[in-house]
């Protein structure tokens, strides 16, 4: 009989405040906060997804819950609330998730059930995810109960979009927002869930799976796991770049390169053969986009090492950057931007477009805008 195991993210999700990683400082506050008896009426968080906002959440609810007090939180052997809390069924601890259910109606419901005293635990908890999704009316009905809640409930509303929310929740909430887990971090997060799995991934397997995650841990997680199952214990840098479909002979670094010192048709050329050979065309206009901006960056005078690029992919970087200027650069990552808006791009015609707008835009601002181009390159043409 098959048995259901439990993904990575769900597996080494945080149990205690100080195993938080990446949201140190909302962590170490809200701590405090409960340590000091200085709980809020609700809490908003806000930030991507994947960054640890249900996590917090459920911590705050097993801090002010747990039968051993918030110094003593349980962490491995739970106690009967926390243990409830851990695994989404204590009856005084409501999760919700507010994209599926938006209406008014829903929230009468809450509301009605926060009148009456926890059963078991101290605090009756409502954590309200993608709160932003929620109907006009029903936040007008959420806001009386946020204005004067029963001393036995706190809230606690999570969202990605934050600027979606009326005015008049966002000042009734004590407001967290949680930052993109960096690069670095998410690398020695991913490294210590590798040797608790007995996982052997290279290092520049794990930059490529924290690149694409783009700050979301949840993300890097998944993606690992996915790479687990496809490869087995022991992934390396080739594996991952074939799982997310990367482009791996550095035809991105070629093509912005041939922006500035190669004729139109050579960079046309690398698209129409990366399309024709079936690679991923949304993948490689990200990537694309991601080179320019770090180029951008590195031209504005930014240290850039933490990006997780390899040494000769830096000195590349650099090389651009001396070629180009900060306005150029500027506007053609703008451009190369455009086809990503495209959800469902399959073909290369709008990179193709984006291509032929930038090499125009930098041929007619060349006396301007790009310094005289290094004889080894002009020799080229």
């Amino acid at each position: 009989m098959l048995k259901k195991s439990q993904v990575l993210a769900l597996k080494y999700r945080p149990q205690v405040f100080e195993d938080l990683i990446g949201q140190e400082i909302v962590a170490q506050t809200i701590f405090n906060s409960l340590k000091l008896n200085k709980v809020p009426n609700a809490y908003l968080f806000n930030g991507i997804r994947g960054v640890g906002k249900t996590t917090i959440a459920r911590i705050v609810a097993k801090a002010l819950n747990c039968k051993n007090g918030i110094e003593k939180l349980c962490k491995n052997n739970f106690c009967e609330n926390c243990e409830a809390i851990a695994n989404s069924n204590h009856i005084d601890v409501l999760e919700m998730d507010a994209a599926s259910k938006t209406g008014v109606d829903d929230v009468r419901d809450l509301i009605e059930f926060s009148r009456y005293p926890p059963t078991t635990a101290k605090f009756k908890i409502f954590i309200v995810d993608e709160v932003h999704q929620m109907s006009k009316a029903a936040f007008n009905a959420l806001l009386k109960t946020l204005e004067e809640p029963p001393k036995h409930v706190i809230f606690i509303l999570a969202t990605t979009e934050s600027h979606k929310l009326p005015l008049t929740i966002i000042s009734r909430c004590q407001r967290f927002d949680f930052k993109r887990i960096s690069i670095e971090i998410m690398i020695s997060k991913l490294n210590q869930l590798c040797e608790s799995e007995k996982i052997t991934v290279s290092n520049e397997a794990l930059q490529l799976i924290s690149r694409k995650a783009s700050g979301s841990l949840r993300d890097a997680e998944n993606i690992l796991e996915q790479a687990i199952i496809s490869y087995g214990n022991s992934i390396s840098e080739t594996q991952i770049s074939s799982f997310l479909e990367l482009n791996t002979n550095n035809s991105e670094i070629d093509l912005i390169t041939g922006l500035i010192t190669e004729p139109i048709s050579e960079g046309l050329k690398i698209i129409i053969n990366f399309s024709d050979s079936g690679g991923n065309i949304k993948q490689f206009n990200s990537q694309i986009v991601e080179i320019l901006r770090t180029v951008t960056l590195v031209k504005a005078g930014v240290n850039t090492s933490s990006q997780g690029y390899s040494e000769e992919i830096q000195k590349q970087i650099s090389k651009l950057a001396d070629l180009s200027t900060l306005e150029s650069l500027s506007k053609i990552t703008k451009i190369f931007s455009e086809p990503l808006l495209h959800t469902n791009e399959t073909t290369s015609l709008n990179l193709e477009l984006a291509f032929i707008q930038s090499h125009t835009l930098i041929n007619q601002n060349s006396q301007t805008s790009i310094p005289s181009i290094p004889a080894e390159n002009t020799a080229k043409k």
